[in-house]
């Protein structure tokens, strides 16, 4: 079983930053994509951005720019940095994790809101 613990949403103001952390745990021989989507309200959930093992990133067209994700393996944690937010990046963020074994893992979830 693998857990993933996210931290660092939060309210902030049009123009600002977040960084958001997660942290993966449990019984597993390695991780091989980590990534974050986010789910507005009254919109489907959409991925943000992932990053393989080896450091390869894939962004949401909405977020290119403006968002990074980078991880770090020894620690089997992803992080997501987030400038020039704008309120349409209002959403719940979740962390997810694709294990070898267990396949894949959803977080529980961190509220970012910008306000306009």
């Amino acid at each position: 079983q693998v857990q993933l613990v996210e931290s660092g949403g939060g309210l902030v103001q049009a123009g600002g930053s977040l960084r958001l952390s997660c942290a993966a745990s449990g019984r597993f021989f390695s991780i091989n994509v980590m990534g974050w989507y986010r789910r507005a309200p009254g919109k489907q959930r959409e991925m943000v951005g992932s990053i393989t093992s080896g450091g390869s990133t894939n962004y949401a067209d909405s977020v290119k720019g403006r968002f990074t994700i980078s991880r770090d393996n020894a620690k089997n944690t992803v992080l997501l940095q987030m400038n020039s937010l704008k309120p349409e990046d209002t959403a719940v963020y979740y962390c997810n994790a694709y294990t070898y074994p267990g396949g894949t893992s959803w977080g529980q979830g961190t509220q970012v809101t910008v306000s306009s």
